[in-house]
């Protein structure tokens, strides 16, 4: 086998150099976390002309001692005030959204909300909130939008004769069923549609709420249409709570799986992100436990820091693994090539050099143990129904 060295964290430029940061000033408020948030703060998108910043001018911390007698640092007593969940209407003119990335196994995909609520501080989608001009930090969570229209707009899609059937993916970017789903049921109207048409799609989600629509993928299934992917990122409650505030515990997650796989759906697992000196002791228990709740399949993918997720995982790392940042931030280079991220096709998702590598041979491994498999597509598209092909639409 052929000998290879980890670089040691003093061998990489500091992160605060590396995103040209200066010394903080004293007078500056710091970011503190918001209870059921994962974001620390509602730093500016890259789109943005100015850059906005807590400033103490005074009244607050003498208002503070005035009404408490307490000392300059008990502004920690008193946390930030809960930030109210909104919903507006995405008025999109179509639903089903096109990649050609060679890192997926499907070309086609969609996503019922902008924004969402699950907090996951990772969430590669959040730079995608800027093009609103919004924040991809508490405003990507709390700052949300629906498309109405889009089992509507769906159909229309799919009747059009130009149109050629292949798996959709549900829940690429952000969570089909996040908790808004509970009410506007937007995912669930979707699923009917594509039943409708015998249109195969696949899920992604990180919520327990899947298991509610188990009579419309069940029978999908059942003629090789439909999957399920669940996120599961750690067993560690704790951890879980932090980095994912406001998905399904690990243990709800892992429930439905278990409920998904006996109505006989395919389920695979996607362990995602792997984060080094973080989750990564987990990759066997957390095989083992999928297994054990009924997944076939099950893949990895390493933490990606694009655009402004860099400095709001460093954030809340500072926020609440402070004496582990430094090491979780080497690790990260060193996937990376020196790197924060790297945006090439091939390696995005899975890293490379050796802490990449033991990774990837820490996840065949223990898939082979458990007699699992990688994540695959591979959904029947031959009894597709174009809607209104035996009606009078099929006139026009």
């Amino acid at each position: 086998m052929e000998k290879r060295t980890v670089t040691a964290p003093s061998d990489f430029e500091d992160f605060d150099a590396a995103h040209n940061r200066e010394a903080p000033d004293p007078a500056l408020l710091p970011a503190r976390a918001h209870k059921g948030r994962g974001a620390i703060s509602n730093i500016n998108g890259r789109y943005e002309k100015h850059s906005h910043h807590a400033w103490d001018d005074g009244w607050l911390m003498e208002n503070i001692n005035h009404d408490t007698g307490a000392g300059a640092d008990s502004n920690d007593d008193f946390p930030p005030a809960r930030v109210k969940t909104t919903l507006g209407v995405d008025g999109a003119r179509s639903v089903i959204t096109r990649n050609q990335s060679p890192d997926v196994p499907f070309d086609r995909s969609i996503n019922p909300y902008r924004g969402c609520e699950h907090g996951c501080i990772y969430c590669f989608a959040r730079p995608t909130h800027a093009y609103l001009g919004l924040s991809p930090g508490l405003d990507f969570e709390t700052k949300l939008f629906w498309k109405p229209d889009a089992p509507a707009l769906l159909r229309k899609q799919l009747a059009a004769k130009s149109y050629m059937p292949a798996p959709i993916v549900i829940g690429t970017s952000t969570d089909p069923y996040q908790p808004v789903e509970r009410e506007k049921q937007l995912t669930r109207n979707i699923l009917q549609v594509l039943g409708d048409c015998h249109h195969p799609f696949s899920i992604i989600t990180k919520s327990a709420l899947v298991c509610r629509d188990i009579d419309l993928i069940a029978p999908m299934a059942k003629q090789n249409r439909a999957s399920v992917a669940v996120s599961v990122t750690s067993l560690d409650n704790r951890l879980s709570n932090l980095l994912e505030p406001r998905a399904s515990a690990p243990h709800r997650r892992l429930d439905a799986v278990a409920k998904l796989s006996d109505a006989g759906i395919p389920v695979t697992v996607l362990c995602a992100p792997i984060i080094p000196g973080l989750n990564d002791n987990e990759i066997e228990n957390l095989v083992a436990a999928c297994h054990k709740a009924g997944a076939q399949s099950v893949s990895h993918i390493v933490l990606r820091l694009p655009l402004e997720i860099a400095d709001l995982f460093d954030e809340w790392l500072q926020n609440h693994y402070p004496d582990r940042r430094d090491k979780v931030i080497s690790l990260i280079r060193q996937m990376r090539d020196g790197k924060l991220y790297d945006a090439n096709f091939g390696s995005r998702m899975r890293g490379n050099g050796p802490i990449a590598d033991l990774i990837a041979q820490r996840f065949n491994l223990a898939r082979r143990k458990h007699n699992m498999q990688g994540r695959s597509l591979n959904l029947d598209c031959s009894g597709f129904i174009r809607p209104g092909a035996n009606g009078q639409l099929s006139l026009f």
